[in-house]
């Protein structure tokens, strides 16, 4: 893949496992926050999954829409638009009641110094939200970030681990499933909280970023030096599938790659792949964010796009000057400053 309409053909490719279990799913899809970093790939390939298991479902994604095409690519994509501040009442209030709720909207780059904005997005707007929605399914997207640092040696947080969220983002990301707890509790709205850590498209993820500091030759920090990858088009499908598993009191699980990757590791690949000598800075420290995934990979299969894959791709996009999206993630952040 080496342009941006390819990236997206294969980002909304759906699978023989998505295409069944859509089959099995009643109703029309709202997904709130479609405008995010993984919002229009997950609509898009939605609308494909339907059409190909032959559901007449309508995908209608709500955002704001401020500016740029997007709007017009999902509406030739076959995806209904809204534009809608969720933090607007009347504009919530408005939104078309439907059976499966996916709920993306939140707020993490740029948090220091609006951190009253990051709670109302990320801890106020799931229980307007959950009241709105009550009668529906969710799957709501968190974070690993509601993770403690953990030792190495244990693998990465499962599930069973206890979050002890580090910084005001994480705190509000455990805030939100909280309240969608809470409400799953009250009215019986069946949900999953989706713990997400690190999805990876070729225009933005770890692996561009190391990559990228490989090719120009900058020097990489090592201090987090273990992370989790998974491919943006499988987190985006086993969001999808995760419809198919919610429950009242929620359903959690961690969505990530099987692998627990070495940063180090993955400079030096990459070196070998561009005939560069990587230059490190830092030391890998005994703890590290880290997901156990492996309850994920039970209940919906393994992802389908191997570590090895993903960074053959990522190689081969940034030889060819791929487009990217400055976004950088942030995954050297141990203080929880976003």
């Amino acid at each position: 893949m080496k342009t941006r309409l390819e990236l997206e053909q294969r980002l909304s490719e759906p699978s023989d496992r998505l295409i069944q279990d859509l089959a099995q799913l009643d109703g029309d899809v709202l997904i709130l926050g479609v405008g995010g970093k993984m919002g229009p790939s997950l609509a898009k390939l939605l609308a494909r999954g339907l059409a190909a298991a032959g559901k007449n479902a309508q995908v209608t994604g709500v955002s704001r829409f401020a500016s740029g095409t997007l709007r017009e690519e999902l509406e030739d994509a076959g995806v209904r638009t809204i534009s809608a501040d969720l933090l607007d009442e009347t504009a919530l209030s408005r939104l078309p009641e439907v059976p499966n709720v996916i709920y993306m909207a939140g707020h993490k780059f740029g948090t220091n110094g609006r951190e009253s904005y990051t709670w109302a997005m990320n801890a106020y707007l799931p229980g307007r939200v959950a009241e709105k929605f009550k009668d529906s399914r969710i799957v709501a997207f968190s974070s690993g970030n509601i993770y403690p640092l953990t030792e190495i040696a244990k693998g990465g947080a499962s599930e069973e681990t206890a979050p002890a969220p580090i910084g005001e983002y994480a705190q509000s990301c455990l805030g939100r499933e909280r309240v969608f707890e809470y409400f799953s509790r009250k009215n019986g709205t069946p949900l999953v909280n989706f713990r997400l850590n690190y999805a990876i498209d070729l225009r933005y993820g770890i692996l561009l970023e190391v990559a990228k500091a490989v090719k120009e030759r900058e020097p990489i920090d090592l201090n987090m030096g273990l992370v989790n990858v998974i491919w943006q088009g499988d987190a985006n499908e086993m969001a999808i599938r995760s419809l198919l598993h919610c429950a009242s009191p929620p359903k959690t699980i961690n969505v990530t790659g099987p692998e627990t990757v070495s940063i180090r590791w993955l400079a030096e690949r990459f070196g070998e792949a561009f005939g560069i000598q990587p230059v490190f800075t830092g030391e890998e420290q005994a703890t590290a964010l880290l997901s156990n995934a492996s309850s994920s990979h039970a209940l919906l299969g393994y992802p389908r796009i191997s570590l090895r894959q993903m960074m053959r791709w990522t190689a081969d996009w940034i030889e060819a000057g791929g487009e990217t999206l400055g976004k950088p993630t942030h995954f050297q952040e141990r203080g929880g400053v976003f």
